[in-house]
């Protein structure tokens, strides 16, 4: 069976979206980075998108009529500004190594009302949670805390002079949506991915101590930080608190994300509050 086609694999989710939304992506042009072996491109130009695919190992990349080219996040990727309609960048953020300039080089090449498709493993799901409370490590019982010998997954440097990385860099919901945030986009679609089932169990167990304990945090900290305005403390308090309690990131495998391009880059200050004075306000 292939992966695209194998609700096990986060692919089998990424194919249902886009045939779901094929209206919308349609004459689209779709960056797909990292493309890998191209699984995601071929999607893309199956519902008449245009795929545009990157990646830092282009090696691997094998759909006919199609040519992926090289592209190393840190060094940012071959396209003019505001160039492209879309980015799937799927499995790709928990192996960079600066995720917020990652999210700001592809604010840069997407169209202001652009998308910006996430997936990632869901470090924030029950299993997640208490893997990192028994060992720190991402599967408790299956393997060790991120190290050096487990979690580089290419070194060699006549390919490229990046170190590629495994999953050094998981990532939870609440962490991905604020540099998300500080990199000019704002959440559009939650998508569903398979349901773990030790996550299942857990939640049953936990889920109204999570409920607690979450509201009690929203309820303090609306009283706090007397300097923002009540209306902005609950516009992003409520999200915060909505997906630190949504079923779908406690118990999904992947986390699977739209993003829309809300602001540019340079953009983005103008709409952050400072806890702090200001210097030379006094």
């Amino acid at each position: 069976m292939k992966y695209e086609d194998n609700p096990k694999s986060i692919k089998y989710y990424v194919k249902q979206f886009f045939i779901r939304e094929e209206k919308r992506f349609k004459g689209k042009k779709i960056v797909d980075f990292p493309a890998g072996n191209g699984v995601t491109s071929n999607i893309i130009r199956s519902i008449g998108a245009e795929p545009l695919p990157f990646d830092l190992f282009p090696e691997y990349f094998n759909v006919d009529g199609l040519v992926c080219t090289r592209a190393n996040i840190n060094e940012g990727i071959p396209l003019d500004d505001e160039s492209a309609d879309a980015i799937v960048s799927q499995e790709g953020i928990e192996h960079f190594e600066n995720q917020l300039a990652a999210l700001q080089e592809f604010n840069r090449i997407i169209k202001k009302g652009g998308s910006l498709i996430v997936t990632t493993p869901n470090n924030s799901n029950m299993v997640g949670r208490l893997s990192y409370f028994l060992s720190e490590s991402e599967l408790f019982n299956k393997t060790m805390p991120q190290n050096e010998l487990d979690d580089i997954l290419m070194s060699n440097q006549e390919i490229s002079k990046e170190i590629y990385y495994g999953h050094i860099f998981l990532i939870g919901i609440n962490k991905l949506r604020l540099l998300a945030k500080l990199s000019g986009f704002r959440i559009k679609n939650v998508e569903k991915t398979k349901p773990k089932t030790t996550a299942i169990i857990l939640l049953i167990l936990f889920y109204p101590f999570i409920l607690f304990s979450n509201w009690i945090s929203y309820r303090r900290n609306l009283k706090r930080n007397k300097s923002f305005p009540m209306n902005i403390k609950k516009e992003v308090y409520s999200e915060l608190f909505r997906l630190a309690t949504n079923p779908r990131f406690l118990i999904n495998s992947h986390i699977f994300i739209e993003f829309e391009k809300e602001f540019n880059v340079d953009e983005v200050k103008d709409n952050l509050y400072s806890q702090h004075e200001e210097f030379g306000t006094t």
